[in-house]
């Protein structure tokens, strides 16, 4: 899919290409044969089928690319205008506690303020109206625990409410219909529910949840790179110009 003159998933690595944190880059669903390019070390893993088999054979390339690694980071590739600080800054946020899974969550606010068409879709809680982030942190370990079950139950969930329901207890979803919890104790009640550790992390990065799920969001997404490209375009001649005027800049003569 084209986006301002790039198949999406390029922009994509492009900002993991920015990251100074990112060692490895490992493509599921792509071969060699594709034409993208990526400035870190880049490996390429066919479609497994499954998305959670998807994690597993990426999170299992890590660890034979370095096996002393114990978090991965699972990055969407239809959140376009993401950036190498946006990568570094989740990473960062990431590692300040010991969880199993860390997870973006962009509060409507953020969202709004820079993709006000967007019309995504939101968890109302008591302290904040939030959507889910694209680009979020596990470990390693426990995406490629033997028993998948809660996996499973995870990805099947996604699109179920009544699953979401029988995943995180009808307690919780009750709770979170009638706006009686919060961001810290949701994702508490769910981590137990689940027997994990993990943290919702609050973004600052509304492109980090602005995935392309709908026509008119891919629109937004064409219009604002585009836009961007044309800035990045519009400057980068009047660097080389200076370059060019301190370059021939005449040297002062000595006696």
């Amino acid at each position: 899919m084209d986006i301002a003159g790039k198949p999406m998933i390029q922009w994509v690595l492009d900002a993991l290409s920015e990251s100074k944190i990112v060692e490895n880059v490992v493509i599921v669903g792509l071969t060699e044969k594709s034409s993208v390019t990526c400035k870190k070390s880049f490996h390429f893993i066919p479609n497994q089928g499954k998305m959670i088999e998807n994690l597993r054979a990426g999170a299992e390339k890590v660890l034979e690319l370095n096996p002393k690694a114990e978090y991965v980071l699972i990055v969407s590739s239809d959140i376009p205008a993401i950036s190498g600080e946006m990568v570094d800054w989740t990473v960062n946020t990431a590692m300040q506690t010991d969880e199993d899974i860390y997870y973006n969550i962009i509060q409507r606010e953020v969202m709004e303020k820079r993709f006000p068409s967007s019309k995504r879709t939101y968890t109302r809680l008591k302290d904040m109206d939030v959507c889910g982030g694209d680009m979020n942190v596990g470990r390693i370990s426990l995406i490629l625990e033997e028993d998948t079950d809660l996996w499973e139950k995870i990805t099947n969930a996604r699109k179920s409410p009544l699953k979401q329901a029988g995943l995180i207890g009808f307690d919780t979803l009750f709770l979170l219909l009638f706006r009686q919890l919060t961001l810290e104790k949701a994702a508490a009640n769910i981590m137990k529910r689940l027997k994990i550790t993990g943290r919702a992390i609050v973004c600052p990065y509304a492109e980090i949840g602005m995935d392309i799920d709908k026509p008119h969001q891919l629109e937004i997404m064409r219009a604002d790179l585009a836009k961007a490209q044309r800035r990045k375009n519009k400057t980068a001649p009047k660097k080389a110009a200076v370059k060019k005027a301190v370059a021939r800049k005449p040297q002062k003569k000595t006696r």
